[in-house]
């Protein structure tokens, strides 16, 4: 069973940046590709990146892509989502989810087999 916490939410002006944070325990990232999303506040959940944690192979939604990078750290088995320029529009509650296969759940977009609690983003001035 594998949990998933994520941190480093905070209220930032736009342009800043924020380093978030998803802290795997009860299993290896190795076996599984981790997905960060966002939801805000009267709109559908969306993904943002996703990574597979065997390779490092990356994705990005297109409205991140050139701001936000996902890596990861398997000697610490955490996933960061490093976001910089930030905008606004960037305000959501961010979750990172965990999924058996890369494939599958970042390229097709299928369920994940675990979520995180969630950490409040606010871009504002």
């Amino acid at each position: 069973q594998l949990q998933l916490v994520e941190s480093g939410g905070d209220l930032v002006q736009p342009g800043g940046s924020l380093r978030l944070s998803c802290a795997a325990s009860g299993s290896t990232l190795n076996y599984y590709a981790i997905s960060w999303f966002r939801q805000a506040p009267g709109k559908e959940r969306e993904g943002v990146s996703c990574i597979s944690g065997s390779d490092g192979t990356s994705m990005y939604e297109d409205s991140v892509k050139g701001r936000f990078t996902i890596s990861t750290d398997n000697a610490k088995n955490t996933v960061y989502l490093q976001m910089n320029s930030l905008k606004p529009e960037d305000t959501a509650v961010y979750y990172c989810a965990a999924g058996a296969d890369y494939f599958r759940f970042c390229v097709l977009g299928g369920p994940a087999d675990y979520w995180g609690q969630g950490t409040q983003v606010t871009v504002s001035s």
